[in-house]
C-alpha cells in the first residue's frame, strides 16, 4: 500500500498560501509509516513550530490498474475515506525557499490520519458533488465539495498511472479546500463527509 498525495487542487486553497495555480496535478507521496489509523492521537514533533490541518477525501484503489484512460478511472476507486495531511509548514516553506523537495514536511511520522471507515463508491450518487468538513475543538475550519476540485478523481488516477502502476489499497488524498491551519497540543480535529463523522484526532 502506498499512499499519494495531490497539492493545489482547490482554487481557494491556493490564493491562501500565495501559490500558482497548477496546470497538471502536483503529486506527492508519504510512507506508510506516516499513516494513523483507528483514531489514534498524533504526537506533535519537535522538529517544527508550525504543523497545520488539511483536511481532503481519500480514495482507495480497488483494482491494479497502469495507463488507465480517464473515462474508466471512476472504476479503479474502491470506496472513499477522508484524512488530514499534517504539514511542517515551517520546513515546507524553508524548504520551497531553496527551490528542494518537501518530503520531510508533508512525509514524517503520523502525518497522515486516515479514517477507518471508508465509503462504497456506489453509495455517491455523483462524485463531483461530494461534500466534507473538518472542526477544530467544535468549531468549523474547512468546508469543501469535490465541485470545486482543479482536477476530478478520475484525472488524479489517469495522471498517477502514467507514472505509477496502481494496486489495489493504494491511498490518495485528492487536496485540500480553503481554511487550513495551525494546530497545538490540546486540539481534536473532526472530519466529516457528509454529516457523517469519520475521524477523530487529538493533537497531544
Amino acid at each position: 500500500m502506498r499512499i499519494f498525495a495531490v497539492g493545489r487542487n482547490y482554487v481557494e486553497h491556493i490564493r491562501e498560501l500565495n501559490n500558482e495555480r497548477p496546470d497538471e496535478p502536483v503529486i506527492f507521496t508519504k510512507p506508510d509509516t506516516a499513516l494513523l489509523r483507528n483514531n489514534q492521537p498524533f504526537y506533535y514533533p519537535d522538529f517544527s513550530h508550525d504543523i497545520h490541518y488539511e483536511a481532503e477525501l481519500v480514495l482507495r484503489i480497488g483494482k491494479n490498474g497502469k495507463n488507465i484512460p480517464e473515462q474508466f478511472a471512476a472504476s479503479y476507486i474502491e470506496s472513499i475515506g477522508i484524512g488530514i495531511d499534517f504539514t511542517a509548514r515551517d520546513l515546507q516553506q524553508k524548504a520551497k525557499d531553496k527551490g528542494l523537495p518537501w518530503d520531510i514536511a508533508k512525509g514524517f511520522d503520523g502525518s497522515a490520519p486516515v479514517s477507518d471507515k471508508f465509503i462504497p463508491v456506489n453509495n455517491f450518487p455523483d462524485l463531483s458533488n461530494i461534500n466534507f468538513r473538518l472542526t477544530l475543538n467544535g468549531e468549523a475550519r474547512q468546508e469543501g465539495n469535490t465541485g470545486l476540485m482543479i482536477f476530478s478523481f478520475a484525472y488524479i488516477i489517469s495522471y498517477l498511472s502514467k507514472f505509477f502502476t496502481l494496486r489495489q489499497g493504494d491511498l490518495i488524498f485528492t487536496g485540500t479546500p480553503k481554511g487550513v491551519g495551525p494546530v497545538v497540543p490540546g486540539n481534536v480535529l473532526h472530519a466529516f463527509i457528509e454529516n457523517e463523522k469519520l475521524l477523530e484526532v487529538e493533537v497531544r
